[in-house]
């Protein structure tokens, strides 16, 4: 009896463990973020009441293909990897798992993601999503080793989601809202990138990763690229006033977050060290959800 009982423990803390490895393949951080963009593109481009059902299919959907982006992203930089800190406790670099199973879940995920968006939402929401998964992995995955132009190419496949999230409520992409939308993110991510990569510049050299631009020692030209990014929010962040999408109980505050943001990246121009990256950084972590925040509490109650 007392055998069967720990047989019963070993396999049950095995299927947990197992789970456990497969869910933090899906980088269910990063995951959850596009997921919360995707609803605010959804909430903001439905007319009138919200269809919820569809809300939450367009969920699933997006968490499958996201989270099998992510998977096979770790798939593919493997060996890479384990040659960064950040990096080398992941279950391929540790060996949780096998490279066969890494790929097989992380291409079902996508593929089952991809039907489900286009049989339970629409066509357009899985198209949307297949185009952010291709720019992710074909095109901005093997660029990091390659140029610094995976940078602004990877920020373009971060900013997809809330156009996702508007076709899946619209079945369109020619609305100006949800570039807005785009816009917001993709200005929002090369900051974020650049302050992360400066933090990391040994890590990510030590995998022969190029996310800072080529010679730009002094970091200069990264923290105008980051300036200037955080100067175009702020028209982009006011064009959702002028064009009816939102109210002034979003524009007043999502101004005042942006200008504090502007002012994280003034002090990364001004001191360009691994102190004023730090806090640009973190500048980014709260930025986007305060500003997902105000859009959804003002379509809900204004």
């Amino acid at each position: 009896m007392k055998h069967a009982l720990e047989q019963s423990s070993t396999s049950s803390g095995s299927i947990g463990s197992t789970f456990s490895t497969y869910y933090e393949l899906t980088k269910p951080g990063i995951t959850y973020m596009v997921l919360a963009s995707m609803a605010i593109g959804f909430i903001l481009g439905s007319e009138g009441s919200i269809s919820f059902i569809t809300l939450m299919n367009a969920v699933i959907g997006t968490f499958m293909i996201a989270g099998g982006t992510a998977a096979h992203n770790q798939f593919m930089e493997r060996s890479l990897d384990k040659l960064m800190i950040r990096t080398s406790k992941r279950p391929l670099p540790m060996e949780r798992i096998t490279d066969t199973q890494a790929l097989v879940f992380s291409l079902g995920m996508i593929l089952a993601g991809l039907v489900y968006l286009i049989f339970t939402v629409n066509f357009v929401a899985g198209l949307v999503s297949l185009a952010t998964s291709f720019i992710y992995l074909v095109l901005y995955t093997p660029l990091k080793q390659l140029s610094f132009w995976n940078v602004p190419i990877g920020s373009i496949a971060g900013a997809l989601p809330p156009v996702g999230g508007w076709a899946a409520a619209t079945g369109s992409i020619y609305d100006a809202g949800l570039w807005i939308l785009f816009g917001i993110v993709f200005l929002w991510q090369v900051p974020h990138v650049l302050a992360i990569a400066w933090l990391c510049d040994e890590d990510y050299s030590r995998a022969g990763f190029k996310m800072l631009p080529k010679g730009d020692n002094t970091g200069l030209l990264t923290s105008w690229i980051s300036l200037a990014c955080l100067v175009a929010l702020l028209p982009v962040i006011y064009s959702l006033y002028i064009l009816d999408f939102n109210s002034l109980f979003y524009l007043i505050p999502a101004l005042a977050a942006t200008a504090w943001f502007a002012i994280a990246g003034v002090r990364f121009v001004i001191e360009r060290s691994k102190i004023t990256a730090r806090k640009l950084m973190f500048a980014s972590f709260f930025y986007l959800p305060i500003i997902w925040i105000l859009i959804l509490i003002d379509k809900l109650l204004f």
